[in-house]
C-alpha cells in the first residue's frame, strides 16, 4: 500500500513545504544505487567510437564527453546543459549506455583481436565430439566442424598502394590455423556461415581473393536502433484519422 504524505505538510506555507521536498530528495539521492564504469573493450576502445556505433548522429556529441569515464558518469540534467539535445537524444544515449553496463553490446562488441578498427573473421575447422560430425562431408573433414574465429587481423588490413603486390597468393578454404595463431584466436558470436564458405551477419565486408575470410569495420550506426515511422498520425491518432479520412472519401464519392 502506498503510503500518503502526511495532512500536516500539505498546510504548510510554500518556503517550508518546498525546503521539506529538497530534503526528501537528497535523502533518495544518498540510497542512489552506485553507477559502475564498465571497461572498454578493443572493438570500442573509447567514447568516440561508443557515440559513433550506435548512430543517429551521436558522434557530433563526441567532444563533450572528454574521457570514457565521463560517457557513464554525467546525469542526463548534465547532458542537457552541456548541449545534448533533442531529448529523445539524451534518452537513447542513456538507454545504450545503459545496456553497455550490462553487458549488452551490438555486433562485434566482443570482438578480441581488433586493429585500426578492422576485425577479421575466419572459418576454421576444429574438433569436434558430436555424432553429427564425425563424417567427412564435401565441406569438412571427420570429427570436425566449421566455426567462425575472430584472428588477428592479417589479409584483412588495408594494403598500402605503393608496396609491390605479393605473387603467388592463394585464397584459403577454411583451412585450420596453427596451434601458436587458434591459442589467440577466439570464436565470434552473433555471426553466420552461409553456403559452408560465407560469413554473414550485419556489417561484414568479404575479403576480395580468400575465400572463408570477412571483415568487421567501425563504421556510424552499426549498433542504430532504427526510430519507428508514425503512420496516420500514430498509435494514438490513427483510428481518429483513419475514421475522417474513410469520411471523406464516401464524401467525394457521392
Amino acid at each position: 500500500m502506498a503510503l500518503k504524505r502526511p495532512s500536516i505538510l500539505l498546510n504548510m506555507p510554500n518556503p517550508a513545504r518546498i525546503y521539506t521536498c529538497l530534503q526528501c530528495r537528497s535523502m533518495h539521492r544518498l540510497n542512489a544505487p552506485v553507477m559502475t564504469i564498465p571497461k572498454p573493450t578493443p572493438f570500442v576502445p573509447d567514447a568516440q567510437t561508443f557515440l559513433t556505433l550506435i548512430g543517429r548522429n551521436m558522434s557530433q556529441h563526441a567532444a563533450k564527453f572528454p574521457t570514457w569515464d565521463a560517457l557513464f558518469t554525467l546525469t542526463s540534467d548534465q547532458l542537457r546543459e552541456s548541449g545534448v539535445e533533442p531529448a529523445r537524444a539524451r534518452k537513447y544515449l542513456l538507454w545504450w549506455r545503459e545496456r553497455y553496463r550490462n553487458g549488452i553490446m551490438g555486433i562485434g562488441g566482443d570482438l578480441k583481436n581488433v586493429k585500426d578498427g578492422i576485425a577479421e573473421l575466419r572459418i576454421v575447422e576444429v574438433p569436434s565430439t558430436r555424432p553429427m560430425d564425425q563424417a567427412a562431408t564435401l565441406t569438412k573433414s571427420a570429427a570436425m566442424r566449421k566455426v567462425i574465429m575472430n584472428v588477428e587481423p592479417t589479409v584483412a588490413l588495408p594494403v598500402d598502394p605503393a608496396a609491390a603486390p605479393v605473387e603467388g597468393k592463394e585464397a584459403p578454404v577454411a583451412v585450420n590455423l596453427t596451434e601458436y595463431d587458434l591459442a589467440k584466436a577466439t570464436e565470434a558470436k552473433g555471426f553466420r556461415i552461409i553456403q559452408g564458405s560465407t560469413i554473414g551477419g550485419t556489417g561484414i565486408e568479404a575479403v576480395k581473393g580468400y575465400q572463408g575470410v570477412a571483415m568487421l569495420k567501425i563504421q556510424d550506426g552499426l549498433w542504430e536502433q532504427r526510430r519507428g515511422h508514425k503512420v496516420d498520425g500514430g498509435e494514438r491518432r490513427k483510428a481518429e484519422v483513419r475514421y475522417k479520412r474513410r469520411a471523406q472519401e464516401r464524401k467525394n464519392s457521392r
